[in-house]
């Protein structure tokens, strides 16, 4: 095939390339800028897609003997990720702006300007496994389940994941990085990129802040109805949130309160107690089915609603508008604008059926 791999300029997009090059495709390595000021430096594993990430890909292309380009892409991220980012928050919602980025940068533009080249596939150092059964694509979790992303991908559709390609699923990362260093790539021990690539700094609320403004709302006892304090806007809250709520007195029963609601319109953050954060019903939206085949009546599942954890069996039904979900066991910190991504366990690793974005849940 003609591949076009995608360099980060962290060790996996460069192994994932090293092994297009090793199985015989014909590849060429591309760097996405996304930023329009993009950094000099990272701080450890703080951000990504800075120049030395773009120098870092570079070196691994030429090492791999390859071509190589810079592609700026950092208007439409700013539109399709950035904004959509801080419009879900001031909405009361919690996006995944990876999840995002996936959907509408990676396999969205850029596969469209690699399929308008001539390319037969976009590769990329995702940790997922995906092959094409009868021409469906059938997307599963990968061998590495610490490092599993196939939640962060279950929002491709079934002709963006036919032009995909994932040369690391089977892969532990461990075997990735000792990979690396038998090829002499310069990355193999540098450190994965963590939080929000575009907030290095890991401080979600002074961004939003910088970008929303101030609108002072109160915090109240859900149960009570008691006034506790004031803040400066519901997006610097997130359903689930402990910490940072700026409550002076304890709760009557000495236990933390945690965020359970937001309503952007009158600035209203509900707080309570642990146990009523649980939820045992979630409806979600958009659906997406990778192998284009919705599901046929109530559906036993696994489902996900974080990139980290947040599993549980369930039953899902669609009715060809939104996905009902009966969980069997209660999720906590379950939040509109999350992802839920559908997996049917099976010999073969758990099968993404479907996934959406969490529209309500009771």
């Amino acid at each position: 095939m003609r591949v076009l791999a995608a360099m980060s300029g962290g060790v996996d997009s460069a192994v994932a390339a090293a092994r297009a090059v090793a199985a015989g495709h014909d590849v060429t390595g591309v760097h996405l800028a996304l930023s329009a000021k993009p950094g000099t430096l990272r701080t450890g594993a703080r951000g990504c897609c800075t120049i030395e990430d773009s120098r870092d890909a570079r070196r691994a292309a030429d090492l791999l003997g390859i071509p190589f380009y810079v592609w700026d892409f950092a208007e439409r991220f700013t539109e399709e990720v950035i904004e959509n980012f801080v419009g879900e928050y001031a909405a009361g919602r919690t996006p995944n702006p990876c999840l995002t980025c996936n959907e509408k940068i990676k396999f969205e533009a850029l596969l469209e300007k690699a399929m308008a080249l001539g390319f037969d596939a976009v590769c990329t150092g995702h940790y997922a496994r995906l092959t094409l059964v009868d021409g469906a694509p059938e997307l599963r979790r990968s061998r590495d389940e610490g490092k599993d992303q196939s939640y962060v991908l279950a929002s491709l559709t079934a002709e963006q994941l036919r032009h995909s390609y994932f040369p690391l699923g089977d892969s532990l990362k461990s075997e990735v990085r000792a990979e690396a260093e038998e090829r002499d790539l310069a990355v193999a021990k540098k450190p994965d990129s963590h939080d929000i690539c575009f907030i290095p700094d890991g401080d979600t609320k002074k961004f939003l802040e910088n970008r929303l403004g101030q609108a002072p709302g109160e915090l109240v006892d859900d149960e009570t109805g008691e006034v506790l304090g004031e803040h400066t806007g519901v997006h610097g809250f997130t359903v689930g949130q402990r910490k940072g709520l700026g409550i002076d007195a304890p709760a009557p029963d000495g236990n933390p309160r945690y965020v359970l609601s937001l309503e952007p319109v009158s600035g209203t953050v509900k707080v309570g107690s642990r146990d009523r954060l649980s939820v045992t019903e979630i409806d979600a939206k958009r659906p997406i089915w990778p192998s284009e085949q919705p599901l046929d009546g109530p559906t036993e599942c696994v489902v996900q609603v974080r990139a980290h954890g947040g599993t549980a069996d369930a039953v899902a039904e669609f009715d060809g508008e939104r996905i009902a979900v009966q969980l069997r066991q209660p999720l906590q910190g379950v939040a509109p604008g999350q992802a839920i991504v559908l997996y049917r366990p099976d010999e073969a690793g758990d099968l993404v059926l479907g996934s959406g974005i969490i529209s309500a849940t009771r």
